[in-house]
């Protein structure tokens, strides 16, 4: 298992991260530390969090995931092992969101205090605020930099256009420039990453970890296409619930087979092959589940990753002139 730099910056992680949207939520504070011992005794080294996990959550207001996270690195004593990512921007409330530069110094602080950290590693927008200048945004995290309470920056749920924006201004002005972008990524929802993300990514040579790699748990084969989706992720799986969907998981069920794995592990590996992607994200609501983590051992020939990708094969836009 070899590291990978995350795009121009120095952080080196290993092809998994775990994700942290489900501590605080179906996951409880027990629960995620056992999660958190096991990932970090398997020797995996990036943990993603935001501030407003898991805010959607029945009796929540956010912040939780993080909390349970800073409480975990105070009792482990790992932190200095670790790279941690957390984001701004996205909503606690509808007046409590976006990116003007008061609202990122004081989002930072909390985070930080939560987390019980100095700093951050990698701190993403995690939303776009139209309403705001980019060069507000850029401005905030530079000084956040400077000041040493985070490492670098990266980008989520943002438009290309906005993207490239962001990198040329912060190579003009001397402003932190984005080394990640963070976008939805899996077997079942390819197209905007390859057609769209992709040659962006390339050729600003950015880093990637992807969210939502297993599809809300989709791609783990567990849904049966002749039952009832129940569950805290039914709405998101039911949109997976049809002919592409099935084809993937007979082409996921085939591959697993042949190496004796399981569909979840071949989906991630299918990511983790992907010469752009650096980590895919997924999280787990037991400890039990991280037998996903063998993805990263898991080597998929050109056969396999020829049938999952025909039998998650889309249609390229075709645009008028």
């Amino acid at each position: 298992m070899e590291k990978r730099r995350i795009g121009k910056s120095d952080l080196e992680v290993y092809p998994f991260s775990l994700g942290g949207n489900v501590f605080g939520w179906t996951a409880d504070e027990k629960t995620s530390f056992n999660i958190l011992d096991a990932y970090t005794d398997a020797g995996f080294n990036f943990i993603d969090t935001a501030n407003v996990y898991s805010v959607w959550a029945p009796g929540n207001k956010g912040g939780e995931s993080e909390t349970i996270i800073g409480n975990w690195l105070k009792k482990s004593g790992k932190r200095k092992d670790l790279i941690i990512a957390t984001k701004v921007g996205a909503a606690f409330s509808p007046d409590n969101r976006g990116l003007k530069k008061d609202y990122i110094l004081k989002q930072v602080e909390d985070s930080l205090q939560r987390l019980q950290t100095d700093y951050i590693d990698l701190y993403f927008t995690h939303y776009d605020d139209l309403s705001t200048p980019i060069e507000e945004t850029l401005e905030a995290y530079t000084q956040l930099i400077k000041e040493g309470k985070v490492r670098y920056i990266g980008a989520s749920n943002i438009s290309d256009d906005r993207l490239v924006e962001s990198i040329l201004k912060s190579r003009k002005n001397g402003y932190a420039e984005y080394v990640c972008l963070q976008p939805e990524y899996n077997l079942y929802d390819r197209m905007r990453y390859e057609v769209e993300h992709e040659p962006v990514v390339e050729r600003y040579e950015l880093g990637v970890v992807c969210y939502y790699s297993l599809a809300s748990g989709f791609l783990t084969g567990k849904y049966k296409f002749d039952e009832t989706v129940r569950g805290s992720r039914s709405e998101a799986v039911n949109k997976y619930m049809n002919e592409k969907g099935k084809l993937i998981i007979e082409a996921l069920d085939q591959v697993a087979a042949q190496l004796d794995a399981t569909p979840a592990q071949v989906a991630l590996a299918w990511l983790i092959a992907r010469p752009s992607v650096t980590a895919p994200i997924a999280s787990v609501s037991q400890a039990s589940q991280l037998d996903i983590l063998k993805a990263v051992d898991l080597k998929l020939s050109d056969g396999a990753i020829e049938k999952l990708s025909i039998a998650s094969k889309y249609v390229k836009p075709f645009n008028l002139c």
